[in-house]
């Protein structure tokens, strides 16, 4: 008896925890972006922050965009052709790519690479003082600090996701092409046909929601981390798996949103 209080009073001190986190994370992010109509605004905060979002994190995300959209081809011809349906390959790569794996995996990646280096860089300005120093100087931390990683963030992994896209459709349509044998015109076409609007635009509006959640998780674990090198490094673990969590979460709720019927 006292084993199964003892379990529910573990579950409730996690849900409680749980509630209080969320809290927490909540009115970070409204105190970030308050600042945003407040001036003054750190414009080379915010470009060296979009720089490094959007620029230094091109590479890594192209080449997961295009061997994502190969591999689906790959994929997509093995399973079509049990039903002599391969002609749909191209609508399933554009519809895939757009939606779905353009802002996932560049999210993924953003959070992996940037994620992490944005917590541990404020960790590290945390545990040595420097954030205080700021506050000595007049400067808002808040301000400084988060509201320019948070816009940026948002605005950087749109134009990453766009062009994941089109290398995602270039991927599928160079393995369709060079490897399946279809026909290059007759696979422009398909691929036109079946692009929608919709899908691109919501695939974007993911990648804004995304790349804002990656700069609040690692601002907010970063700008609350103790413990000298240890905490640093816990806080940037929390800042990756929070983020990556919150990502999945939050494409099933948009999915759900736009296209569920």
């Amino acid at each position: 008896m006292n084993a199964v209080i003892e379990l529910i009073a573990a579950i409730g001190r996690a849900v409680l925890g749980l509630i209080r986190h969320a809290g927490a994370l909540a009115l970070f992010a409204l105190e970030g972006l308050s600042h945003l109509v407040r001036p003054p605004f750190y414009w080379r905060v915010f470009f060296t922050s979009l720089l490094e979002i959007g620029f230094f994190s091109l590479p890594v995300v192209a080449l997961t965009a295009l061997f994502s959209g190969a591999v689906i081809a790959l994929q997509s011809y093995t399973g079509f052709g049990q039903y002599h349906v391969q002609s749909a390959i191209a609508g399933i790569v554009v519809l895939a790519v757009t939606r779905e794996l353009g802002p996932v995996l560049a999210g993924l990646m953003v959070a992996g690479r940037v994620g992490a280096a944005m917590s541990a860089e404020i960790g590290t300005m945390r545990v040595t003082d420097q954030i205080d120093a700021l506050s000595t100087l007049s400067t808002n931390p808040m301000k400084y600090l988060v509201t320019p990683r948070l816009l940026a963030g948002t605005l950087a992994l749109p134009c990453l996701v766009l062009i994941a896209d089109i290398l995602g459709v270039l991927g599928g349509f160079t393995v369709s092409v060079a490897k399946l044998g279809f026909s290059p015109s007759s696979y422009i076409l398909a691929t036109l046909a079946s692009l929608k609007t919709i899908d691109v635009v919501v695939g974007l509006a993911k990648a804004a929601t995304f790349g804002f959640l990656i700069s609040l998780l690692g601002c907010y674990h970063g700008y609350n981390s103790r413990g000298g090198a240890e905490g640093v490094g816990a806080a940037t673990t929390a800042a990756v798996v929070g983020a990556s969590i919150l990502l999945f979460l939050f494409d099933y709720l948009l999915t759900d949103l736009f296209f569920s019927q």
